[in-house]
């Protein structure tokens, strides 16, 4: 087995030796998502972008749900195997699949079902040319529902068995994949919005019945069993993984707010701007994700088997890492930005072109610290710690953003809107050093009266 890595392997070792696939893996689905944004933005212009867009929220919800399992199991996994429990973990492993998979047939038959009630219900205000393409791509992405969810799960686990390699081959395939598909699709066949999801869907299908038939055959430290486990267990498991479905689920509350102000300040070619921003940022977010989320295992492992020294020095390298993208990646957007915003647009001139700019100028500053949100509760969550990481998710991803969106847009317009992230993410940061201080006091309390 391949769990000695996490016990044995020199800190500095094993966080390059996790970090680097995983980052790899973030860097390919980002040049993707840019990919993916240009084919729309270029071949089907700024209504498909901008419907994209406006479906997108709901998809992430769907995802947040089956995820809120994924991460509360992932790190129950981890914790079990640090204590040398594989049945155990085998069989919450198990029960995540089987509840994962049918609650993502169950929703995506309800999206089939009522995709152009849902596409005009996510974005009031918006042209009936977009409305349709909105529809379009939904029930596409809920033709393949039940295979999209579980994907992003069996990742998490695949890492949990010390194979990071394995998942960042994985997920690499399937970055390439849809990128061949996207061409295919839209720039040679003419598929248009639908042919935009259908390389989506079949490339994450694909990754899906690839990761879940690895699991067979006992040949990883997790195996399928018919074994269920206890109600209680199964609710810590969701509490644990609160956090990570309150981040995912205000994002996409927060995209339903930002288009609707953005369509009442800006029109369509504001959403479709945003679009730009969200395509952009899509490197520099998913490789911070990346970064803390293949470090998780590590420090649940540690957390299960004591080691808490080691579990600090790891955490220290995360910490580290992530301010250096933060800094990296401002001077990138700063320079590059403006120029990346014309590669999604058919024209180099306009609305359209002129809002990206501005957006992506001011949403720079957000990535200075923005990168302490993530660790924090990334920490939280992996130390069996959900009321913090729900605290610092629910106030840094919907509370102050909803409060800085109200106040700004109604008093600048879109400049109020550009500006809502930056400093939403300095006053979170603030709140995420406060509770991790605070943990830390806990966390000797708890050891002192340990050895009491």
């Amino acid at each position: 087995m391949h769990l000695e890595i996490f016990s044995k392997m020199p800190p500095t070792r094993l966080f390059f030796h996790c970090a680097l696939p995983a980052m790899a893996t973030s860097l390919a689905g980002g040049l993707y998502a840019i990919v993916d944004g240009i084919f729309v933005g270029r071949y089907l212009g700024a209504e498909a972008l901008a419907a994209v867009n406006i479906v997108m929220p709901l998809i992430m919800i769907v995802e947040a749900l089956a995820n809120m399992v994924a991460v509360g199991t992932s790190v129950h996994i981890a914790t079990l195997l640090g204590e040398g429990n594989r049945q155990e973990a085998s069989r919450a492993f198990s029960f995540s699949v089987k509840f994962i998979l049918l609650f993502s047939t169950i929703t995506a038959l309800m999206g089939f079902a009522s995709a152009e009630m849902v596409a005009a219900w996510l974005a009031p205000g918006a042209e009936g040319e977009t409305l349709r393409l909105a529809a379009d791509y939904l029930k596409i992405y809920a033709l393949f529902g039940p295979l999209i969810p579980i994907y992003f799960a069996t990742d998490n686990y695949l890492r949990d068995c010390g194979r990071p390699k394995l998942s960042m081959g994985i997920n690499i395939l399937t970055q390439v994949l849809n990128i061949v598909l996207d061409f295919l699709f839209i720039a040679v066949l003419g598929w248009g919005i639908e042919g935009a999801a259908l390389a989506s869907c079949i490339s994450i299908a694909s990754g899906s019945i690839i990761t879940l038939a690895l699991f067979g055959g006992r040949r990883l430290d997790v195996y399928y069993t018919w074994e269920n486990i206890p109600v209680s267990r199964f609710l810590r498991i969701l509490a644990n993984g609160s956090s990570e479905f309150l981040t995912s689920i205000s994002s996409a509350i927060m995209g339903l707010m930002l288009n609707f102000f953005l369509l009442k300040y800006g029109g369509t070619s504001a959403v479709a701007a945003f679009a730009i921003v969200m395509y952009v940022d899509s490197i520099i977010g998913m490789l911070n994700f990346g970064l803390c989320d293949s470090l998780q295992p590590a420090l649940s492992y540690c957390h299960g088997a004591g080691e808490k020294a080691r579990l600090k020095a790891i955490f220290r390298r995360i910490l580290w890492a992530s301010f250096i993208m933060a800094v990296a990646a401002f001077f990138f957007i700063e320079l590059a930005g403006p120029y990346m915003a014309g590669l999604f647009s058919q024209s180099e001139e306009g609305e359209l072109m002129q809002f990206s700019k501005d957006a992506l100028t001011i949403f720079a500053f957000s990535y200075l610290a923005g990168w302490m949100d993530l660790c924090f509760s990334s920490y939280f969550t992996a130390l069996d710690m959900p009321g913090r990481s729900l605290l610092l998710s629910f106030v840094g991803t919907l509370v102050l953003p909803a409060a800085l969106l109200s106040l700004l847009a109604p008093t600048y317009g879109l400049l109020g809107i550009w500006l809502m992230p930056p400093i939403a993410n300095l006053f979170s940061g603030i709140l995420a050093l406060f509770l991790y201080r605070n943990s830390q006091s806990d966390l000797t309390r708890k050891l002192l009266s340990s050895h009491s």
